[in-house]
């Protein structure tokens, strides 16, 4: 009996699940930068030239959330959480803003319920 514990409790991720990962955080970079070339035109004042990009980012968004093969809901819902990690990403990465340890903590918090969202145990 402990050993099939063990087994479980030491279960590896598989492709799938990584795929499923790699797509939300290429759908949360989609629309990110599909909400921030709008944001540059109307509080920074550059192009409007940007609302081309961004509309198409956004549209790829859109495409890329319905390659999951579950249901619409639970995707929505577990990608909210990479959604937070990614925000969080671009915080640093592109407004050159330090996450906090709390940003961090948070964004850990979220990554953890996308998981057990998408990839715990289910009957249907």
């Amino acid at each position: 009996m402990r050993s099939a514990l063990c087994v479980t409790a030491k279960r590896s991720i598989s492709l799938p699940e990584l795929k499923t990962v790699g797509l939300f955080l290429v759908t949360a970079l989609a629309e990110i930068v599909g909400c921030y070339l709008p944001y540059l035109w109307l509080r920074e004042g550059k192009t409007i030239w940007l609302l081309v990009p961004g509309a198409l980012s956004l549209a790829a968004f859109a495409w890329l959330l319905s390659l999951h093969p579950t249901a619409a809901g639970r995707v929505y819902a577990a990608y909210g959480g990479v959604y937070i990690f990614m925000a969080i990403v671009w915080l640093w990465a592109v407004d050159g803003i330090r996450p906090t340890v709390w940003d961090l903590v948070g964004s850990a918090v979220a990554l953890v319920g996308m998981a057990i969202i998408m990839f715990a145990p289910r009957t249907t």
